[in-house]
Order: structure tokens, then sequence, then C-alpha cells
């Protein structure tokens, strides 16, 4: 295990997902420890193996820590979300965030802050409304999800600093763009659904950016982790086309999506039309790297 006593050390779970491998990155490329929990064996000095739901973690493994940030969870970019495979995206957010919430309540006033993952997929579609945090929880099932996982971390606010991490799709090749990127390629991308819904997104570099900023930020509750720019689906789409070289003309009709994936996550992730604000981070001070989802594709996304 990494020493307890090392300044600002932060302990990651859910550190093998793309998030958590950037940020653990980036914390030490800054010379800052971390902690890893991890699931099998330990096979490193700086991880401690857990086993969440099944039993307690020790409370000592945060000791001393600046914070603790719980990234865990199965993808929701799987499909289709078959009923076994939502008992999965509940329970692998569930289980984790409630064991970290009770070794953070363990410490008491010790307690290092606590960054728990959550998604924008907490809001409603509402085409033309703006959601910033105070906007109300939508009714889908990843609506629902999001609000128990929140429900699970804030029982450490008492004894913390609880920060909810609403996460939009992350603009990388591993994230939202992998199905997109594989569509373009074959010549068959186009608008998805009417194609003028608002998708809400962030890069990967900001979201990294973001989490180490309220590591340290005074800021407590839900913050949007989302892009400073509206950006619609063919947004998206077209200019991922762009860069690939690639044709912008294949529609994707609701009716087929819902019929391919399922009902929930077509509804949830790719016909709703929800443009969140990242009102509170921006307030606390945080600027963006890549402000435009142009900006983030054209990152990661090498030109044809």
């Amino acid at each position: 295990m990494a020493d307890a006593a090392a300044p600002g050390r932060v302990v990651v779970a859910g550190a093998s997902g793309l998030i958590g491998r950037a940020l653990v990155e980036s914390l030490r490329s800054d010379g800052i420890a971390v902690t890893r929990l991890v699931r099998r064996p330990a096979a490193a000095p700086d991880e401690v193996q857990w086993s969440p739901g099944e039993r307690p973690l020790d409370p000592e493994v945060l000791a001393g820590a600046r914070a603790v940030v719980g990234l865990n969870g199965a993808s929701i970019g799987r499909f289709p979300w078959t009923r076994s495979y939502k008992h999965e995206l509940v329970w692998s957010r569930l289980l984790p965030t409630e064991t970290l919430a009770r070794a953070v309540r363990a410490l008491g006033s010790d307690a290092p802050a606590f960054l728990s993952s959550s998604a924008v997929g907490y809001y409603p579609s509402r085409p033309g409304a703006r959601m910033n945090e105070t906007a109300p929880r939508g009714d889908t099932f990843l609506a629902d999800l999001c609000g128990e996982w929140e429900t699970a971390a804030l029982t450490a606010r008492d004894h913390a600093r609880v920060v909810l991490l609403r996460t939009a799709p992350v603009v990388h090749p591993e994230a939202v763009l992998k199905p997109l990127i594989l569509l373009t390629r074959a010549g068959l991308a186009g608008p998805i659904g009417r194609g003028t819904q608002v998708w809400p997104w962030i890069s990967l570099v900001d979201e990294v950016a973001a989490i180490r900023h309220l590591i340290d930020a005074d800021v407590a509750g839900p913050v949007n982790l989302t892009g400073p720019t509206r950006a619609t689906a063919n947004d998206v789409g077209f200019s991922l086309a762009l860069r690939m070289n690639r044709p912008y003309l294949v529609r994707a009709p609701e009716w087929g999506l819902r019929l391919v994936l399922g009902r929930d996550a077509t509804d949830a992730l790719l016909t709703n039309d929800t443009d969140v604000v990242p009102t509170v981070l921006e307030r606390s001070g945080f600027s963006f790297t890549q402000p435009r989802v142009q900006d983030a594709i054209a990152a990661v996304v090498p030109p044809r």
C-alpha cells in the first residue's frame, strides 16, 4: 500500500477504467501519491485489494488521504440493457459507493473529501431547457440509477465534503466515440433519430482536470462535468465524419434504435435532448482546455 503519510495522497476506486487511468497518470505526473483500490490480489505497492459488497473496507486505507475518488460502474455503453445487465449497472455502482461511504464515515472528522461518480443521465429530456445542478431528476431508468447512486454517496456528508460528479459522455475512442467511429469508418454515419437533440459531452482532458480541481475546491454537492458549449448529435457525428473524411448521410431512425438497443438505452443516451451546463464548475474558477466538441474530437481522432 502507498505510504499513508504521503502528502496529498489520493485514493482512487475504479482506477482501471478510462477516467481512472487518466486521473491516476495525471496525479502521478505531478508527484502526488495514489492508492488504487483493486478487486484482484494487490500486485503493486500502491494497490489495496477490496471486495465491495462482500466485506467492509478498512478505514485506515483512507486515513491521511486528501481525497477518495469513486469511479466504479459497469459501462453504460454496452447494449442491449437486458434485465440482468441493468442489475449489473445498478449494483456495480451502489456496492462500491456504499463501501467507500461507510469507510469515510468511520474516520469521522478526519475523513478525506469524497468525490463520487454520477452522470448527467440524472436529468430529464427537455428540449429547449438548460439544466444546471438545481434541475430536477428525470424519470428514466438511468435517472433513477443516478439518484440511488448519489444517495449512497451522500450518507458520508455529515463527516466529509461530498462531491457528486455528474459526468457527461466522454468524447474519446474508448467511450462515446467507439460505436460512432465504427459506423463512420464503414460509411454508415448519419443523423441519429432527429439528429438535432442536444448531447452533453466532455473531453477526457477536461474530465480529469475538473476532478483534480474539485479535489481541492471549496465545493460540495452535485457538479455537472460537461463541456461549456452546446452540441447536438449532428454536431458530434458530423465533426467526426469530417475528421475521418467519411460521408454523413445514413439516418438511424428512432424506432430502429429502440428495436436493436432497447427503449431504455435509446431514450437515455441517444435520442434524449438534454442541454446540461457546468454552472457550479465554472463558478468555482475552472477553465476548460477543450471548450468545443470539435476540439475534443480533433484531440483524440487522427485526421484522414
